[in-house]
């Protein structure tokens, strides 16, 4: 761990980055515990197959983003794994191999507090630690389908997004008092937005007069994303459109070739993605767990066009069962969608209204109170309380 005060108390966070989730969750927390506590609580990631898996598993990051372009295979993998027996007897079996890259990792580190924000960071680190370890707290980052992997009674706390991955950890073991409802920590900036939709479209100079759409497919700009903006173009909306194509220069570059008919924005890869989310109306997302809650807290409503069979199908289900938005998969499906939305001012407000009901915009700051309590660190002693976990419709 990075060179810490002696009186701070130390909190290592087990991650990956297989997928963006893990990575922004942890980051989220930490931004919340160095504001409410700065000065206090030393911080520090470590990818747990950069860091603590032999060859070649320690290329996993690597792979991630080619393995989830087989949907059918990543699902199959899930629930053939996702039982508790069958979930136990695998990894008993890969044990064995993981053991001694673990115990080197964790050789390397000292710490008062074990955060784990990837499932597969539980089983093997409580067994390669024993009993005799600080305390070890799991912060799940799937909203609803969580996998068996999330979940172990030898945890300290397990803390889950929504009620529906409560009732996964009690029915994978976990006594109800090692499981708290809390939500998913997103970064500050989706939880207390600096100024309002004309603000931030002044702010980014995107035009005023008009409803926007932003279309985005995550940080790697994943998906249909040409296809579905050639579809809105082509579509006689009365919108605006603002595509975010994130790491994905390839096509930014054939987005930009593209003689638009209707105002279009292209970006590539965005650090203020919470203004480009308050100064839109409409999202049009693959179904990440982080994404959607990013969109919640902003109470910005939804249409989904993809999903990673397993732990992203309940997303959809979540979403379009609150009535927080709607389940797309082809471009003429979400034509047919945004057109009612677009057409029925009414619908889309009332998509607004359900998407902020749904917002847990306190998680993250309600996460690092949490661990702060573990470490006993008294609320008492807070660097800041200003007001980080307030919505934009509670200022």
């Amino acid at each position: 761990m990075n060179k810490s005060a002696p009186d701070q108390a130390r909190i290592l966070f087990l991650f990956s980055d297989t997928g963006g989730g893990h990575r922004s969750a942890a980051e989220a927390i930490i931004e919340a515990l160095h504001h409410e506590y700065a000065g206090r609580i030393a911080t520090e990631m470590v990818d747990i197959f950069r860091e603590a898996a032999p060859r070649p598993l320690n290329h996993m990051p690597d792979w991630y983003p080619k393995m989830v372009l087989v949907p059918q295979a990543w699902g199959a993998g899930f629930y053939l794994s996702n039982g508790r027996g069958r979930y136990h007897i695998i990894s008993a079996g890969a044990f064995p191999y993981v053991y001694k890259s673990i115990q080197r990792m964790l050789a390397r580190y000292t710490c008062d507090l074990f955060v784990s924000v990837h499932p597969l960071a539980n089983l093997p680190f409580l067994w390669t630690m024993g009993k005799n370890r600080p305390p070890f707290v799991t912060v799940v980052t799937d909203l609803v389908s969580a996998h068996t992997s999330w979940f172990n009674k030898g945890v300290d706390l397990c803390i889950v997004p929504t009620e529906i991955a409560r009732q996964h950890a009690l029915r994978n073991g976990l006594p109800p008092e090692k499981v708290k409802v809390i939500g998913l920590p997103v970064a500050r900036g989706f939880c207390q937005p600096e100024g309002d939709k004309k603000q931030a479209r002044e702010k980014l100079g995107l035009p005023q007069e008009m409803r926007l759409i932003l279309l985005i497919g995550g940080g790697e700009g994943m998906g249909p994303i040409e296809e579905i903006a050639r579809a809105i173009d082509a579509a006689e909306l009365s919108s605006g459109l603002v595509i975010i194509s994130g790491r994905n220069q390839t096509l930014k570059q054939h987005l930009e070739l593209i003689r638009w008919r209707r105002p279009t924005f292209v970006l590539g890869f965005v650090r203020n993605m919470p203004d480009y989310m308050l100064a839109t109306d409409i999202l049009v997302s693959k179904a990440g767990p982080g994404t959607i809650t990013e969109a919640l807290n902003i109470g910005l409503p939804i249409i989904l066009y993809s999903r990673l069979p397993g732990q992203e199908s309940g997303n959809v289900e979540y979403v379009v069962g609150e009535g927080a938005g709607v389940w797309a998969p082809t471009p003429e499906r979400i034509i047919t969608a945004l057109k009612r939305w677009l057409e029925h001012p009414e619908l889309l407000h009332e998509a607004t209204r359900h998407a902020r009901r749904l917002a847990r915009p306190q998680a993250a700051r309600e996460i690092a109170r949490t661990l702060a309590l573990i470490l006993n660190i008294n609320p008492s002693q807070l660097a800041s309380t200003a007001s980080v976990g307030q919505s934009p419709t509670e200022k």
